[in-house]
């Protein structure tokens, strides 16, 4: 039997660097997620904070009193359904666009001479430099009735008219894949450029098409840097605020919107910190099937 010392106690430095991250995670991701929850089981008061207490001692009685009125509302009104279906279906659209043009060009700066591929990253991540906020002001100026495009489109005689696009789900479509399109191209360019091109060159040498190729061989092996990347897209782009807000209209339906509405316009924390409750678990069901297709990939390496 192995004798237990105080060595064999102390932690690694493996195990430090490990626990640095999810140290990290407790302290800025789990204990806000507890707080939020916690708030999600009172009820409204008027007072500061504006929520009721979830414990109260009261004639040497301690009680737990949990209010469930933001979740029933939220199963019972028809707008919150609907809010969640359509942040949920933005979301996978933006995500299919995104696939859509992000592979293409993460494909080709993959595929490009060394001595340029680092600039065409360097394009990828230069809007980074600059604010979100800003980014999407600008994309007002250039969507809007009077804006650039439409100009542009008057002078060259494509349009007699200004297209309505700024206030409409199309302008949060296109602002929502201007801001998420670089989270899929760089995970995506990671798992093609480490690609073995010998295999390719095999399939040339036994008769396959480029296209092919590409379908049996290039496709399969880049599913995991496509799968990471639609999931840096999806997720955040559900609980997007500031692209619907400044591009969106009255009818942009977006959990972000709700989610700040009920926060700061209606200043009822119960019930927004429910909606937001109910979307982290939405957003559970996407971090499971990645999970699971990351095991199974590495399991298919293995194997």
């Amino acid at each position: 039997m192995k004798k237990l010392t105080f060595s064999s106690l102390k932690p690694s430095g493996r195990s430090l660097i490990i626990a640095a991250p999810f140290a990290w995670l407790l302290l800025f991701l789990l204990v806000p997620f507890l707080l939020v929850f916690k708030i999600s089981f009172a009820d409204l008061q008027f007072g500061v904070p504006p929520y009721t207490p979830l414990v109260e001692f009261k004639e040497e009685t301690l009680n737990l009193i949990l209010h469930l009125r933001g979740y029933i509302l939220l199963f019972s009104d028809n707008l919150y359904l609907a809010t969640y279906l359509s942040s949920v279906k933005m979301a996978g659209i933006t995500t299919l666009l995104c696939v859509l043009i992000g592979y293409p060009m993460a494909y080709y700066i993959a595929r490009s001479h060394p001595s340029t591929r680092n600039y065409l990253l360097l394009a990828v991540i230069l809007p980074f430099w600059t604010s979100l906020l800003l980014r999407v002001y600008a994309w007002v100026g250039i969507l809007r009735n009077d804006g650039i495009l439409n100009s542009l489109l008057m002078w060259l005689g494509v349009v007699d008219a200004p297209l309505e696009i700024y206030r409409t789900d199309w302008a949060v479509y296109i602002g929502l894949v201007y801001a998420y399109l670089p989270f899929f191209i760089l995970p995506l360019y990671a798992s093609l450029v480490k690609l073995d091109t010998r295999l390719l060159e095999a399939a040339y040498d036994l008769g396959a098409r480029p296209f092919t190729a590409f379908r049996q061989i290039t496709l399969p092996l880049s599913m995991p840097g496509v799968i990471s990347g639609a999931m840096l897209v999806f997720i955040p782009a559900v609980g997007e605020y500031v692209v619907p807000e400044m591009l969106g209209g009255a009818n942009t339906l977006m959990m972000g919107r709700v989610m700040w509405n009920e926060f700061f316009n209606n200043a009822d924390w119960p019930m927004a910190a429910a909606v937001t409750c109910v979307m982290v678990l939405i957003l559970i069901i996407p971090l499971v099937f990645f999970q699971y297709s990351q095991v199974k990939h590495l399991q298919e390496q293995k194997g």
